[in-house]
């Protein structure tokens, strides 16, 4: 679990640190001032900075620019694809132009930056000939010929160098570094995800299939049970029979309400030991069931060891996280960040559970 986040160089991110994180994490904000750029990086993070991770934010965004013609220098369009991750989409070479994603003080992060580097031939001492890529030092630039351009992925004292010069150059095989976090990422559009399938097939006959049965009843008091059903060879689609009738029904025709609950809960109970990221938690969901959605929530990340981490525009959804952090017996673990663009730099005023609740009853808008 994260108990303190650094950001630099992210997106719009230019530097941001919060000192103190808790089991669940409501961020809030206006339009642009990083709140789903928190959760990418979060995923970056978790994944170890895995490419195919960040080619799917690059391609979500719009960002993963491809090759016109053959007359375009590939390196270029590469470049300028990894640039958007970057503050000001600016390419540099030094290690204080780099991304850093983590704890810092505790030296666990993630960095990614540009580098020059030549791919050098050597061999071990039993005379295995193995291709290294090294990187030239800002100072050496001018003596290298016939240098690269790659994105270098850190993590600790382990790098890896991306080539830059290949057509999707993302696309290689990538194992991962060691101990990559478990971490499920709900984007905006997620109602009912393509991996639900097996998402559910992970949990099946385990005492979480009852922790989604009982999410589920939240707006469907009669659900009895559910499963996925093939559509099609790469399709598969969740049905639910309830108690008080024979038939099964296509979950889809239920409404966004209970496809967005299940999405999250199946995510929330395959995040065991690790991350829980949920964009726009509000998305699809009634203010009446956001309550009771996020006492299951708090519940389970306890239970499972689960840090949660949800962005929302919605003033029910901070009422009801407010009410259920206050409501309980237990001392829970919840707090809510707000980010606010001051000047062009994103700043964030963090509330904990008591002061939230004052600024609840006092009727302050802390979106």
């Amino acid at each position: 679990m994260l108990d303190s986040l650094n950001i630099k160089n992210y997106r719009n991110l230019k530097e941001i640190q919060i000192d103190s994180l808790r089991k669940v994490n409501l961020i809030t904000g206006k339009n642009n001032t990083g709140k789903s750029t928190i959760l990418e990086a979060l995923a970056i993070y978790a994944t170890k900075g895995n490419p195919g991770l960040i080619y799917q934010l690059l391609e979500e965004r719009g960002e993963n620019f491809k090759q016109k013609d053959k007359n375009e220098i590939l390196t270029e369009i590469n470049i300028r694809t990894f640039a958007s991750l970057f503050t000001h989409r600016h390419v540099g070479f030094d290690i204080t132009d780099a991304i850093s994603i983590g704890h810092l003080s505790a030296g666990k992060y993630v960095s990614l930056r540009f580098v020059r580097y030549i791919d050098e031939v050597q061999k071990d001492e039993q005379g295995n000939t193995m291709r290294k890529r090294i990187v030239i030092q800002n100072d050496r630039e001018k003596q290298v010929e016939n240098y690269k351009i790659g994105l270098e992925i850190k993590v600790g004292s382990f790098a890896y160098i991306l080539s830059l010069d290949e057509d999707r150059p993302f696309r290689f095989v990538f194992n991962g570094f060691e101990d990559n976090e478990n971490m499920q990422f709900i984007r905006t559009r997620n109602i009912d995800r393509g991996i639900n399938g097996n998402l559910f097939d992970n949990i099946t006959l385990t005492e979480k299939e009852q922790y989604v049965i009982e999410a589920l009843k939240i707006i469907e008091p009669q659900t009895e049970r559910i499963a996925f059903i093939e559509e099609t060879p790469r399709k598969r689609s969740a049905v639910i029979k309830l108690s008080n009738t024979q038939k099964v029904l296509p979950l889809r025709s239920m409404g966004d309400g209970i496809n967005r609950i299940l999405t999250i809960i199946l995510a929330l109970v395959n995040s065991v030991n690790g991350f829980l990221l949920i964009d726009e938690f509000e998305n699809g969901l009634h203010h009446t069931v956001q309550e009771k959605l996020w006492k299951i929530i708090f519940a389970l990340s306890q239970k499972l060891n689960i840090q949660v981490f949800a962005t929302t525009h919605s003033e029910d959804c901070i009422h009801g996280f407010e009410h259920i952090l206050n409501s309980s017996d237990e001392a829970l673990s919840g707090k809510l960040i707000r980010l606010d663009n001051k000047n062009g730099k994103i700043e964030q005023v963090e509330f904990d559970a008591r002061e939230l609740k004052i600024a609840n009853e006092q009727d302050i808008d802390v979106r």
